[in-house]
This record gives C-alpha cells, structure tokens and sequence, in this order.
C-alpha cells in the first residue's frame, strides 16, 4: 500500500516527474485488452478468475513487472490487507505468500482513494515517502508503481497496483486513464458480485427462516428447535458460536446458563459453564425486555466494561451479536452470535435476520409456555378443556401469523429495493445500447472504407455477433427481473399486512401466492417425481373475507396434501413398488343454494394420494389431534383452519375421503360477510 501524494497535476490524474521514459502503449491492442476484461467480466461470475485475468493481460501491455490486486481487510482501520490476484516475472518476489501491514497508511489516506484518487510514483527512493512506506514497498523490490484504488460503491476495497522493479519509470497520462478503465470495470464487477451475494445471503436467510417457522409448526420440543436453529443459524451467518442463554429469573438476572449451542470444534464449548455477570443487572434485563439488542465489532474496542469483558473473554469471544428472547413480555435469555477468530462488524442484513430469528424463538417459547400451561390445567379443568384448548390455538396462531406477515413483508421489502433500481435501469441500458448500435451503423454507411485499424478492432470485437447477442442479453436481464418482481409481489400478497379488516379479495390470487411460497416441495427429489398441481378456476368475482387468515387456510390445507403424498411416495420407493404420479387439483366455483341467502364460494383442494381411515376423519378438526409421531407435529393447523372458516367467516370445512381413492377438502364462504359485522 502506498499514500497517495501531492504531486504535478495532468488531466485531473496524479503523477509524479521523472527521467525514464516508458514504452508507448499502442491504443489498439490497450483496446482490445480492455474489451478482453470486459468480456470476461460480462461471462465470468468468478472474481478469482476475472482478476487473474486482467492481471496478466494488465502486465503483458503495460510491460510492467508485476501487475496486483491487492484487497484490504475491512476488520481493520485500512491499514492492512493481502494481494488476492498477481501476474509477476518469475525473477521477482510474488506477493501472493505475505500479508501486508502499513501502519502509516490511515483513514485520510482511504478516503482519498475512496474519492477517486491515484498514485504514480517515478521512483519510490525519490518521492518523498516514508521510510515505513518505503520499507513496505522494497520488500517487494518495488522501484515505480501506479495505483488505482478499487470501490464496492462508495466503499473502498482494494487496489490495482501497477510495480516496476527492474528501475524507475515515468506513467504516461494515457497509461493511468487506462488502468483507471481497468479499475473502474473491475469496480462494477465487485458491485455486481455484491449484489448476487446478497442476494443469495437473503434467499438462504428466508429459507433458514421458514425451516424456523416450520419447525415451530410440527414440533413444540425446545431444546430440538434450539438446536437446529442454532446450527443453522451458524453456518449461514458463517459465525464461530451460536447460543441459547437463559437466566435464573429468581436472582435478578444476573446467573444463568447456555441451554442450547452450536460452537467449531477449536472453540470452548459455553454449555459445561454457570455464568455468573454482577454487571448485568436489573438496568440492562430492562432495556433488552424492550427489544434492544447488543452489536459489538470487537469487545475491546466498544467501552464495556472489565467485568463484561472478563465474562466475554473466558469464551473466547472477540465479537458478539446480542437479541433478547421474549416469553410474551418477560426475558427469557438472550439469542447469542460470537465471533471468536478476530473483530467483525455486523451488517443491517445480519441484524435484522437474527432478529427475525429471534422473534419465532420467542414465539416458540410463548407457545412451550401456553401448551404447558393448558396441560397442567387440564388435568383439574377437565369440563372446560375445550375452550381452553381454542383459545390457545387462536392465540398461538394470531401470533406466528403476525410475525410471519411481518417476516415475508420485510424480506420482500429488502430484495424489491435493489431489483426496482434494476428493473428501473432496463429501458435506459436498451436506448443507449441502440442508440450506440445505431450510431456505428450510420457511420459505417457515411464511411463505406474504414482504415484497416478500425477493421482490425471491428473483427477484434466480433461486432456482428455483439450487434446480435446485446438485445438477448437485455432480453435475459428484463426476464430474471420480472421473475423476481413477480415473486416479490406474491410475498407481499400472502402476507396482507394491510388488510387485517374484511374486504373483498381475489380468492386465485392468495391461492396462487400460497402455491409459490411451497412450490420448493412440490419438486422432484432424487428417486420422488415431483407433484403436479392442476387447477380449475371458475369464474369467481371477489370474496368478502379476512385475506390473510384465509391464506393461512389454504397453507394448512396445502401443507398437510404434500405431506400425505410424500409420505405415499416414500412408502412406494422404500418397497419397491412402481412410483404412484402424485397430484393435487384445485377448483373453485360459486353457486346459490337459494334466493333467501348470498351465493356461495367454494374450493375444493383435493390430492390422489391413499386417503383417509373413515374412523380419523371424525378428529380431524380437534384440537392437538395428530396422527404424525410425537414431536413431528402440534394437531392445530386443521382446528384453526376450522375455526377461520366456521367461526370467522360464516362457512364450512369438510373433509371427503376413502382409502386409496385420495382426499378431499371443501371450503365453503358467502360471497358476502353482510350478516357477520
């Protein structure tokens, strides 16, 4: 790393004078150099490569001894980092094997390169630098260099070193406006690589969260919902320790212990330990039963205190992610992420999922709480256990419900930003890309006899196939967008957080989006075809109805026809018998059973798969009644989906079916809910 210098000025660029004249670079093969790395960058997902890449094409035109790109590590102040990529003469040290450290490289020094800024240095024995700086750069046999910094946005990440160590060498303006080129793809390509990492930490951040909620849906055991969350949770944050701590209520919140961890094996399990933190106390139980959380890139660095950081340290703990666990309006303990190996800043994105996360713990919590509660009454309330039961499920229901509406929206919310900036960009990228096309034309009609340089670079570039391939491209782009809008907008619909009231919605739309939501089960596996889904929608105008709780309905119902397919196909797979074509039909229709009440809508959600016994079909609609093995699942989808359709809206569920004739669900609503306000 180097400082950038106040020096001699040429065309906004930054160079320094000296007396070695360089090799002129011809402006046809620099040309052609470039539209290599844009090439690659454009076929290429992989930074390895695309760096390797304009590294060596990089040295081989600018006859440079070594060309790197050098990454900074974002844990630290700017003032150490590593060379990721490098193409140097074999009679010079590589730089790949050492870690660099400047510590008179600062923040000043970053947020120059930060606003664009490069360094040109003729000769580093004759520029004024540091002796630090010196020292860091002749160990590398560095004699000139030309650097151009690296942004991820506004974000400095690294930089395009350009070394001369054979002697001194003068940078020629059009050599730095050349590797700033450079620079500045290869700026667009870590943005690009951002994008598709976020997005894809988001779409295994939904699906960590789904197997959560899930995993509260058929299980009610906490210390296996711990477990696997906590696992989970730790490898998609990528962290060293993830932990469930509960606190001992009865001694102010100061004991307590980890129930539940998932640590790497070279780090001090926190399981075996009673933790003991005088520091805690009643202020701070306070302000984290509020919902505060606790972010700390480094526990030396963040002013806690000794006592905190003794507690910290016996762990191992450099860096810690903190969120409460609520049990209702009560803390529970704290949900743990520990960085162990080094310092680590928590992104938005990290917060927010763990706290997502959080939320369905403390809703798991809420309902161990209420099913253990009920069970102990039942025991000496026996006359009212049926309305105990219904309370609970509804109460357990509203609450998983609201979270996971609040879950789907913010997700969403987050990956819809990023695309509508895409999808917005579209149009403008397809009108310039004509518009240049269309320019060239012209110019090739009103100059029918180009210079053989032209020709050569027109071949170099393969501007027919360019002409031909850039309008597919945009094609792809417009078509991945709209793929992702369209999901998005289904996320948004199942969760209706806007309309909690009655109104009239379109019953196919909230269909179609709960299909999409479960549509990764309904797929192939290794052995198992996947299942059909066929539908047969009549013509239905909109239903008075609440939207969100009658999508929790077709997800009840939905979710328990897979899961009786997939346990028919598993059977058949395992005896060797023919796979069966699993199928699920979906119809809806209206009719009018006589003119004294509103019209009626109905859909039927029916699967082909071995039925029903005729003597569970009675218990169907009971509340926690299961036929799943203990722990696979809580018997309340069923119930509550009767109490939305029954008790909420005025209709009927029924169940029709017979062994190995398949099932089927009927759902029945008026049309209008007039006599239910």
């Amino acid at each position: 790393m180097v400082k950038p210098q106040n020096s001699r000025q040429s065309n906004g660029l930054t160079t320094l004078v000296g007396t070695t004249q360089p090799l002129k670079v011809d402006s046809t093969s620099r040309q052609a150099t470039l539209s290599q790395v844009l090439a690659r960058i454009r076929a290429s997902l992989d930074l390895e490569t695309m760096f390797q890449t304009t590294a060596q094409e990089v040295r081989l035109l600018l006859k440079a001894d070594r060309v790197g790109v050098f990454q900074f590590h974002h844990n630290s102040d700017y003032d150490n980092g590593e060379f990721v990529s490098e193409s140097v003469l074999p009679q010079y040290t590589s730089a790949l094997a050492a870690n660099v450290y400047d510590h008179c490289f600062d923040k000043d020094d970053a947020s120059h390169y930060a606003e664009g800024r490069v360094q040109a240095i003729t000769d580093i024995y004759d520029a004024g630098l540091k002796s630090c700086h010196i020292e860091v750069l002749s160990q590398f046999q560095i004699r000139a260099n030309l650097v151009v910094p690296l942004l991820k946005g506004q974000i400095l990440w690294g930089l395009l070193c350009i070394h001369q160590c054979a002697e001194p060498r003068v940078w020629e303006v059009d050599e730095i406006e050349f590797v700033q080129q450079i620079a500045h793809h290869l700026s667009f390509a870590l943005q690009q690589a951002e994008l598709r990492e976020r997005l894809q930490y988001q779409t295994e951040q939904q699906k960590t969260l789904f197997k959560v909620v899930n995993r509260i849906r058929e299980s009610l055991d906490l210390q296996d919902i711990f477990s696997k969350t906590a696992t989970e949770l730790r490898q998609v944050l990528e962290a060293d320790r993830v932990g469930m701590f509960r606190f001992y209520h009865e001694v102010d919140y100061e004991d307590g212990e980890f129930v539940s961890e998932d640590v790497l094996p070279r780090y001090r399990s926190a399981l075996a330990a009673k933790i003991h933190d005088h520091c805690f106390g009643q202020d701070y139980a306070a302000h984290y039963a509020k919902g505060r959380i606790q972010a700390v890139a480094d526990i030396y660095d963040a002013g806690l205190k000794a006592c905190h950081i003794k507690v910290l340290s016996q762990f191992q703990v450099r860096a810690n992610l903190v969120v409460p666990l609520l049990q209702g309006n009560f803390l529970w303990g704290l949900l743990c992420i520990h960085q162990c190996s080094g310092p680590r800043r928590w992104t938005e994105d990290d917060i927010e999922f763990v706290q997502q996360v959080a939320t369905q713990l403390s809703i798991a919590l809420r309902q161990a709480e209420l099913l253990e509660t009920t069970q102990r009454q039942a025991n000496d309330l026996a006359k009212t256990l049926d309305t105990l039961k219904h309370t609970q499920s509804q109460l357990i229901q509203n609450e998983k419900m609201s979270s996971l509406g609040q879950l789907v929206a913010g997700v969403a919310h987050e990956v819809n930003n990023p695309m509508n900036f895409i999808y917005g960009n579209l149009n403008y990228v397809r009108r310039y890309g004509n518009d240049l096309l269309a320019l060239v034309e012209q110019y090739a009609r009103e100059n029918p006899h180009p210079s053989k340089t032209l020709l050569d670079l027109i071949e170099s570039v393969d501007f027919n196939f360019l002409k031909e391939d850039f309008p597919k491209i945009l094609n792809s782009i417009q078509i991945g967008a709209s793929r992702i809008r369209d999901i998005v907008r289904s996320l948004r619909n199942f969760s209706r957080l806007d309309e909690a009231e009655m109104k009239p919605v379109n019953i196919h739309e909230g269909i179609d989006n709960t299909l999409l939501i479960l549509r990764y089960r309904l797929k192939p596996r290794i052995g198992i075809p996947g299942i059909q889904v066929h539908k047969e929608y009549g013509d239905l105008p909109k239903v008075e109805c609440y939207a969100s709780q009658l999508n929790q309905v077709f997800m009840n119902v939905l979710s328990n026809a897979i899961e009786a397919l997939e346990e028919w196909l598993d059977q058949a797979l395992v005896s060797g018998l023919s796979q069966p074509c699993p199928k699920i039909t979906i119809r809806t229709f209206s009719y009018l059973p006589n003119a004294a009440i509103d019209p009626m809508a109905v859909i039927q959600i029916a699967n082909n798969g071995p039925g029903i016994p005729e003597a569970i079909q009675a218990c169907l609609f009971d509340p926690f009644f299961t036929t799943k093995e203990s722990g696979k699942g809580t018997g309340l989808g069923l119930s509550i989906s009767y109490q939305i359709i029954v008790d909420r809206h005025g209709g009927t569920l029924q169940c029709e079916s017979a062994p190995n004739h398949g099932t089927t669900f009927r759902i029945e609503i008026p049309m209008s809910q007039t006599n239910l306000r």
